[in-house]
């Protein structure tokens, strides 16, 4: 596979995505990091720049599909993107005291974590497909295998994205497109740590990026880590709704709201 010398991470300011910028950041390396939450995008940016990457932060919603394509146009004019990571995500559920999610919180999530890697990925495939080179990067969930009673709407939204990656995928074969589609179980995170329940085999943020890295680096099709949690949750999907139902009603958990970033200055 080509080495990546360009590379567009989304929801690059904190977590993996800033972790995964760290990683590529190398002399003669160009990076686009996109993110909403201006100063501490731009902290991760600096880091880069300091490895010898090129760096540009550009503060967006990965939901405005024109301020997307008009970032990634621009970025373009430069030299052709050889890998976009779509990392960018938000998460809701029921809420610490009970109440459960509503329709906005339940939309929203579907909006980013969906739509929003929908709207990175599409306008840079038509140059992928026309140098006949490229590779796509979908950070998914582990949540998307099976629906959960206080996760509903992040489980859809991770589901969607795996059904659309895999489909990429097998549209893409033959074209030079290497597709992969990554489930991350727990790990340490500012959006994990507003999760309140229990968190089994919860990995380090540098742990779990290490391992999108490497999977990365040889463009597997499929990672799921840690294996165990990846195995059982798919292994849940396929059990009879009546079985299914009653195992994942005895793993409750409440989600504290996600705080709105900064304004740019």
């Amino acid at each position: 596979m080509k080495e990546a010398r360009s590379v567009v991470i989304s929801g690059a300011s904190r977590g993996l995505g800033a972790a995964l910028a760290r990683r590529f950041a190398a002399p003669g390396m160009r990076l686009l990091l996109l993110a909403r939450s201006a100063a501490a995008l731009e902290v991760v940016a600096q880091e880069c720049r300091a490895a010898g990457a090129l760096a540009e932060a550009v503060v967006l919603d990965v939901t405005d599909a024109a301020a997307v394509a008009a970032a990634l146009a621009a970025f373009e004019a430069a030299g052709p993107v050889d890998l976009v990571i779509a990392n960018a995500g938000t998460s809701a559920g029921r809420a610490p005291d009970g109440t459960p999610e509503d329709r906005a919180a339940a939309a929203r999530q579907v909006m980013v974590n969906l739509v929003g890697a929908i709207n990175l990925v599409a306008p840079l495939l038509p140059g992928m497909r026309a140098r006949r080179s490229g590779q796509v990067a979908l950070v998914a969930s582990i949540a998307g295998f099976r629906g959960l009673p206080d996760f509903p709407a992040y489980c859809a939204s991770k589901a969607g994205l795996i059904a659309w990656g895999e489909g990429l995928r097998a549209a893409e074969r033959g074209r030079g497109i290497c597709v992969t589609v990554i489930t991350p179980g727990f790990f340490r995170s500012a959006m994990g740590d507003r999760f309140h329940g229990a968190r089994p085999l919860l990995l380090g943020t540098e742990e779990a990026a290490g391992k999108v890295h490497r999977a990365l680096l040889v463009g597997v099709p499929r990672l799921g880590f840690p294996w165990p949690m990846a195995l059982g949750m798919r292994l849940l999907g396929l059990l009879p709704p009546w079985i299914g139902d009653r195992a994942v009603g005895l793993m409750r958990f409440r989600v504290s709201p996600e705080e709105a970033p900064p304004p740019a200055p």
